[in-house]
């Protein structure tokens, strides 16, 4: 059987191969461009086994490998790189420490998403860029009505405050850009009501999402995401490996008996993160548990660190629902390992 450290890149792949029968060794970089690297898979035996790091996309590579019959393994590049010693760092030597961790059983392979759970993601990815883009368009068509003495707290989004920012008495070119952002803004809630009625659906098609639904200040989008980002609840042991996973846990640097926290490590998933802090706002009002952590942190450290706290435990929260559903249902455990890619 043949096994392949690969170094990953968009245009071509450095690889360093061994076949475990007969020892042989091959070192090669192998281009994308022309269609070098489909011949390299397609003329080994059926059931190699290849090795690389979870960095960028490469769908067409997963399907030519699965068309091919073998299997492949995404690791953790930060513990993949924490197993180098040499401060030298090049293409051959990241193939050869893949193959190397490969053959000696020291892999850091992480969870993956089934191909139909990161088409799913997309989904999600796609709104929340959209709602990323409507933001943008919305606080243009604010600082436009500011230049003209309207109050700055006034919603131009809403039936009742966008007559007004209509009929504004602009320059030409002003005026263009009013336009244009409007007809925008329109496009882009029609487009992010649609994704959202699928997101709606998706979420009713999961057994598990419903149960996460149930908690306060979670809907459709966020216990959908949680899902598909932390796949079984299985994988983690208990609420903190979640918190951790998700970057909501304090940086740290403690030393010598003193301990010292910082920010956030912000290491998980963002879009995640960011909804879960979203989420944060609502559930602190209608759950009361949540609503006395809020408090009281706000008062003493502020509303912002307050909504980052309250972030965390609705994540642990969610992550408690969803293993008392997969315990209740029977659902198989997954595999406790690193973070997903």
């Amino acid at each position: 059987m043949w096994i392949i450290g690969c170094d990953f890149h968009p245009c071509y792949q450095q690889i360093a191969a061994m076949d475990q029968q007969t020892g042989t060794v091959v070192e090669r970089r192998l281009s994308h461009e022309s269609n070098e690297a489909e011949t390299f898979y397609e003329s080994l035996p059926r059931g190699a086994c290849i090795g690389m790091e979870a960095s960028c996309t490469a769908l067409w590579f997963e399907r030519l490998l699965e068309r091919c019959g073998h299997q492949w393994q995404v690791g953790d590049p930060a513990t993949i790189r924490a197993t180098v010693v040499r401060k030298q760092k090049t293409d051959t030597r990241d193939a050869r420490q893949l193959l190397e961790l490969l053959l000696t059983d020291r892999f850091p392979r992480i969870w993956m998403p089934t191909a139909a759970e990161r088409d799913v993601r997309q989904l999600l990815l796609h709104r929340h860029k959209l709602v990323g883009t409507r933001t943008q368009v919305r606080n243009q068509l604010a600082a436009l009505a500011r230049s003209e003495g309207v109050l700055p707290r006034t919603r131009f989004w809403t039936r009742s405050g966008r007559p007004q920012l209509e009929t504004l008495r602009l320059d030409r070119w002003a005026g263009r850009r009013r336009q244009d952002l409007l007809h925008l803004l329109d496009e882009l809630d029609q487009h992010i009501a649609e994704l959202t009625r699928e997101v709606e659906q998706e979420a009713g098609r999961r057994a598990a999402a419903v149960a996460l639904m149930e908690q306060d200040g979670v809907g459709a989008i966020v216990s959908l995401a949680f899902l598909l980002t932390i796949g079984s609840a299985r994988r983690f042991r208990r609420g903190k490996q979640v918190a951790s996973y998700l970057g909501l846990n304090p940086s740290e640097r403690s030393s010598g008996g003193t301990q010292r926290l910082g920010p956030i490590s912000k290491q998980g998933n963002r879009m995640m993160r960011w909804l879960l802090v979203e989420a944060a706002w609502v559930a602190a009002r209608k759950d009361p548990q949540l609503q006395r952590v809020y408090q009281r942190l706000a008062f003493r450290r502020g509303r912002k660190i307050a909504t980052v706290a309250v972030a965390r435990k609705l994540a642990v929260k969610l992550y408690w629902r969803l293993r008392a559903f997969e315990e209740q249902h029977g659902a198989q455990p997954a595999p406790m390992q690193g973070s997903s890619a």
